[in-house]
């Protein structure tokens, strides 16, 4: 065969997962037999997947003289003994078992000579690591042929030569391709197999090729051949637009160039290791990623030109993780030539490599990240570099950060996108994710972010949403509180989702419940048809769990929703804001405790942009605060309200007459979700007073509950009850008491209706006798109505009316603060 002329022939690598069973194994000959068709095949195969490891630790074992290493040898035999069982005709299988034992044995000596000496120097551990690819491809080998393929089996070993730089040897390609082309002018199987990872020296010493050595085998022979391309086949459909096993939304990408390729995998990308494509690049041949396990899938295809387009912008977003910060700081640094070469070639000198590097233009300090396992020997090296500059204290002593992570945005067309790095960090920073360093080279081809280690998940999330996403805002909600109105929620979300979704492009989760026995969690987002079911055997509640549970997950776009009124979920309100969790409340407290922690609450969402959002503080579902807010932004100014803003105790006074007894109007009114379960809570006026507390602060004004003169009418007695059974009996004991304030109301010709009021600087509720043709006068049932008079409503004032208390319309006013939140 002449290898001038290559039309046809392809390279195919296939990796330790594609390798690593029987099932697997038989998918990789499918495809050859496929392939081999219309392409003549050159294969790569590595070590069975995990084989690997398992001769280091045997090794290990073997060196630190632990008799246990013949149990760790005896399972690697297994291993690969049954495979041959399995994939081996039975003509051939004694034969091929033969063969296989031979290294085995060979292995089997190799470990017990590491028993006796002791020493597992780098020159032992490639002959040592070698037996792993030796031992894939012959039984591969023999399993082509025993399926009827054309195929040759030759050791990588005889033709790919190296220095003898033991684990991670320099290749001789003048050498090596020669011998390449040597052996293929000899050969015209259809499928030529070789062994991945594995060479010899020049003067036949083992060698290997170091990480990611069986891609780089690949791509030798792919160079040297002038193939049409190079497939890695590996266990995913090709290069992902982020690591998909932490975003599930992670889509392959189509086409990506060489240059784009090598950014995503330099920064954590693992399907590619960058130093395997610089031969093919050489000769410009393309590299097809594909997955072994569903081999029709389109895959990757990394070539010197990419796609266009708008999609073509951002091509990936990948991460490092375990990267130490290290800062080199100080006075003496500014104006003197020389710091940034020391430091560097004192780093290269303990052969610690630089990932990241940024620099002020003060010339104050040098930044870089490194991998957390030098950090400690890279702190001592440069102390001791600059140690007279520190002693002299022109420089600091070298500052280490650790438990940090590296994310990058990769593109060729980055740079003709304005404004996209700061699309990149306001998307971050809205969602807490706090940035240590920044680094960009001129291309634009790489924008890469220093952030905590605990934030990767959201980051890599965050940043995907924002450039591959069609505009779908993921909200993810934490529900405390799962009565009447709790359960309401959750069915309108339920309900709506799919609507929500498809016109908003928004995609509700609930990731977490929780009432006052059970929590229960899932970060893919709970089944709202069993959630019952699966709360009533959930863990433990506490407070103080759920948060931490919250703050574990550490998702982008985070709600706690409070659907109760228990004042100590209120006292966790800013720890959520905090961690730039949003807040939705339906509990009045927070809003209505001391004034001082109502404007913390106000000041920590606009420094965390954490919105907080209490809507049905005041009038359940109706857009009162919402309406006022919008009045303040306009500019206009709030001179007085006028309001019926209990629900509860309209519905009582609207039942209630001398045909009826008041105690069993107030009843219905709790049996019917109208009321707290204590209705004490609503009848005292206490509600009310927090209600009108809150609008006054809304329009600006410093006010406390205190402040509020509250005119109530239920008597003495009910007041000092001291359980809602006994005030229930003080109802029904001072009913002639109850009737009189009916028939005052109904001599006078008017309704009672419990009226709350602001007006300059001063508040109070009561129950008043409202006239006929009064606003209040006809509000029905459970309604509220609110009246604002304003600087531009002086004469008519802004009306909003409508139901004011029910579980469904205050779960309707909580499900529209969600909607507030991620529209924000």
């Amino acid at each position: 065969m002449q290898t001038s002329n290559s039309s046809g022939m392809k390279v195919l690598k296939f990796g330790g997962t594609s390798v690593g069973s029987v099932e697997n194994i038989n998918k990789v000959i499918q495809i050859l037999k496929d392939r081999s068709d219309q392409d003549r095949l050159v294969v790569v195969v590595s070590a069975v997947g995990g084989i690997t490891d398992k001769l280091l630790d045997v090794a290990e074992l073997a060196v630190q003289k632990n008799a246990a290493y013949n149990n760790g040898y005896e399972n690697i035999r297994t291993i690969h003994i049954n495979m041959v069982k399995e994939l081996i005709s039975s003509e051939s299988r004694t034969e091929v078992e033969e063969a296989v034992s031979k290294h085995l044995s060979a292995l089997k000596q190799l470990l017990d000579g590491l028993f006796l000496t002791n020493e597992l120097s780098p020159k032992i551990t490639d002959k040592l690591l070698s037996f792993g690819e030796l031992l894939s491809s012959k039984i591969i080998y023999e399993a082509l042929k025993s399926n009827g393929v054309d195929a040759v089996l030759k050791n990588s070993q005889d033709l790919i030569k190296t220095d003898t730089n033991y684990t991670n040897a320099v290749v001789n390609f003048k050498m090596t391709e020669e011998n390449i082309r040597a052996f293929f002018n000899e050969h015209d199987h259809k499928v030529s197999l070789f062994p991945g990872f594995i060479s010899t020296s020049e003067k036949g010493e083992i060698t290997t090729l170091g990480r990611g050595g069986s891609d780089y085998t690949a791509a030798i022979l792919a160079a040297a051949l002038e193939a049409d391309e190079l497939q890695i086949w590996t266990d995913v459909s090709g290069m992902f637009t982020t690591n998909p096993k932490l975003v599930k939304q992670a889509k392959p990408i189509r086409r990506i160039t060489y240059q784009e390729a090598v950014e995503l995998s330099h920064f954590g990308a693992k399907v590619l290791y960058p130093p395997t494509i610089q031969p093919v690049l050489d000769k410009h041949i393309p590299i097809a990623i594909k997955n072994t396990m569903s081999p029709d899938d389109e895959g990757t295809l990394i070539t010197e030109t990419s796609e266009n387009g708008a999609d073509a912008i951002v091509k990936g977003i990948s991460n490092i993780n375990d990267i130490a910060l290290l800062t080199l700081q100080g006075n003496g640094m500014v104006g003197i030539p020389g710091f940034s070469k020391r430091l560097f070639e004192t780093l290269a000198q303990e052969k610690i490599n630089v990932i990241l590097i940024t620099q002020a233009s003060s010339e104050h300090s040098i930044c870089f990240g490194i991998t957390e396992a030098d950090a400690e020997n890279a702190e001592q090296a440069i102390n001791k570099t600059f140690e007279n500059e520190i002693a002299l204290h022109k420089l600091d002593p070298i500052i280490v950060e650790d438990g940090l992570s590296i994310v990058a945005t990769v593109g060729n067309n980055m740079k003709n996108l304005q404004g996209l790095s700061g699309k990149m960090f306001s998307a971050l920073g809205k969602n807490n994710v706090n940035i240590r360093a920044i680094a960009q080279g001129a291309s634009e081809r790489n924008i890469s972010a220093v952030i905590d280690r605990k934030d990767v998940k959201k980051a890599l999330n965050v940043l995907h949403e924002r450039f591959f996403e069609v505009k779908t805002i993921q909200v993810n909600l934490f529900i405390t509180g799962v009565g009447n109105v709790g359960e309401r929620l959750i069915e309108q979300i339920s309900k709506q989702k799919k609507f929500v979704k498809d016109n908003f492009k928004i995609n509700l989760r609930v990731i977490g419940l929780s009432n006052s026995r059970t929590m229960i969690f899932n970060d893919d987002g709970l089944s709202l048809k069993s959630w019952k079911a699966d709360l009533a055997n959930g863990d433990q509640a506490s407070l103080q769990g759920f948060f931490e549970r919250v703050k574990l997950f550490n998702l982008r776009n985070s709600v706690f929703v409070d659907v109760t009124a228990n004042e100590e979920v209120s006292n966790f309100y800013s720890k959520y804001i905090q961690e730039s969790i949003s807040v939705i409340a339906c509990n009045k407290i927070a809003c209505s405790s001391d004034y001082e922690h109502y404007l913390e609450l106000k000041q920590l969402s606009r420094k965390y942009n954490a919105p907080f959002l209490f809507e049905t503080n005041v009038g359940a579902g109706l857009p009162i605060i919402d309406t006022l807010n919008h009045l303040i932004t306009s500019g206009d100014r709030i001179n007085t309200i006028k309001a019926v803003l209990s629900g509860s105790l309209n519905f009582v006074f609207n039942n209630f007459s001398d045909k009826t007894r008041f105690h069993y109007v107030v009843k219905q009114a709790q049996e019917e979700g109208y009321t707290e379960p204590d209705p004490r809570i609503d009848l005292s006026g206490i509600d009310v007073a927090r209600k009108i507390l809150i609008l006054a602060r809304e329009s600006g004004v410093a006010m406390n509950l205190k402040d509020i003169h509250c005119e109530g009418f239920l008597t003495e007695a009910a007041l000092k009850a001291d359980s809602v059974e006994a005030f229930y009996e003080t109802l029904i004991a001072d009913e002639s008491y109850y009737q009189e304030l009916y028939a005052s109301a109904e001599k006078n010709n008017c309704q009672l209706k419990f009226v709350a009021e602001y007006s300059a600087g001063n508040a109070k509720v009561g129950l008043e006798e409202i006239p006929p043709g009064h606003p209040f006068y006809n509000l029905e049932g459970k309604d509220n109505i609110v009246m604002f008079y304003t600087d531009r409503y002086a004469e008519q004032p802004l009306i909003i009316k409508g139901a004011g208390a029910g579980a469904d319309v205050t779960a309707s006013g909580l499900f529209a603060d969600i909607m507030r939140v991620a529209n924000n």
